[in-house]
């Protein structure tokens, strides 16, 4: 019999498996289409490649550590760290079997609720995570556009149509972000029942009536969230905030160390920026955890940065395994014991 209260009943080995074949389909496809043996002929691996390949995993140890403070910071500290790492992983393996545009917040709750916090205060939680992660994009967008110029960002030499095709979508993408981020604020910090209210009515709309239990709830938690985030001093923002700049700056210099592992490089600070916005564009990606999607988008958005001819399929295949296949193994080890301990102590306080 399955158990109602657990968020991988549906959860097979073909939801991990799918997501790997995608993205190795796409970078077989690349392969066939690009593949020069002599490329591999000019690469030498040294120590020094040992060490960025090595910086690359500390920083995404370093984003990590981030979520762990961040979600610590807004329990009020009652999360231990092995409970904020358990929680982290289960979310990060959730959002990496699940199309982009959806992720793993949809059960986030659940997570931290089976870690000892109140239904109502864990939706809190959650909802002040999606929050500081759109906050960070809004904040970060505007400002690597002025410094890094549009033309530069968005030009890309063999694909100039294609980058035209991303800058709009990075736009729509930035667009609703700030939306969200302003209405939310509204809501949390001034009038969270209007806000509550507003969403209610929205989605009673023919079109939209599907959606509205979601969206009850939704107008729930910004209430439930507003008495307890509202009051909070201003150290409590700064550790919140700094956090979700380590977590997701961190991931960003994932890329800079892999590339530096091999050649020099001279672009750091715009194919950071192009990162973000390929981030941007893979939140609306249809395929679990952006897979195929995120492999050809490095190719293109990222190609012109690497001077060996032909080497960015093996380097965003590198990048991919360091970044997101890597929380579909450890997810795959901690998921089954997981599941099996909170089923064992809800059936014992049964």
């Amino acid at each position: 019999m399955s158990d109602k209260s657990n968020p991988f009943g549906s959860i097979n080995a073909s939801k991990i498996f799918f997501p790997i074949v995608i993205g190795l389909g796409v970078v077989g496809y690349m392969v066939v289409r690009d593949f020069d043996p002599a490329v591999f002929g000019k690469l030498t691996f040294t120590w020094k490649s040992a060490v960025w390949l090595f910086a690359a995993f500390l920083c995404m140890a370093g984003r990590d550590f981030g979520y762990m403070i961040r979600i610590r910071a807004l329990s009020d500290w009652v999360l231990t760290w092995r409970k904020a790492f358990r929680i982290i992983m289960l979310w990060e393996f959730t959002s990496a079997i699940t199309p982009s545009a959806v992720g793993g917040t949809s059960v986030a709750i659940l997570y931290v609720n089976k870690e000892g916090i109140s239904v109502g205060r864990s939706s809190s939680i959650v909802l002040m995570t999606s929050f500081l992660d759109e906050l960070y994009f809004v904040i970060m967008f505007p400002i690597l556009v002025l410094l890094s110029g549009v033309s530069r960002l968005f030009d890309v030499p063999d694909a100039p149509e294609w980058a035209h095709g991303i800058f709009t979508v990075a736009l729509i993408g930035y667009s609703i972000k700030l939306i969200w981020v302003l209405g939310l604020s509204y809501g949390l910090f001034f009038n969270p029942r209007g806000l509550g209210r507003f969403i209610y009515r929205i989605f009673h709309l023919p079109v939209l009536r599907r959606w509205k239990r979601g969206a009850g709830k939704a107008a729930i938690d910004i209430i439930a969230s507003s008495k307890e985030m509202k009051n909070k001093k201003p150290k409590f923002w700064l550790e919140a905030f700094f956090s979700t700049f380590l977590s997701w700056t961190s991931r960003y210099w994932v890329v800079n160390c892999i590339m530096l592992a091999f050649f020099a490089v001279h672009d750091h600070f715009l194919i950071f920026s192009r990162q973000l916005v390929m981030w941007i564009v893979l939140l609306v990606a249809p395929t679990p955890g952006g897979s195929g999607v995120a492999e050809y988008m490095f190719d293109k958005f990222l190609g012109e940065f690497i001077p060996i001819a032909g080497f960015a399929i093996a380097l965003a295949l590198l990048w991919r395994l360091i970044s997101y296949y890597l929380y579909l193994i450890i997810g795959a080890i901690l998921v089954p014991k997981w599941i099996n301990d909170k089923i064992h102590i809800n059936r014992k306080n049964k």
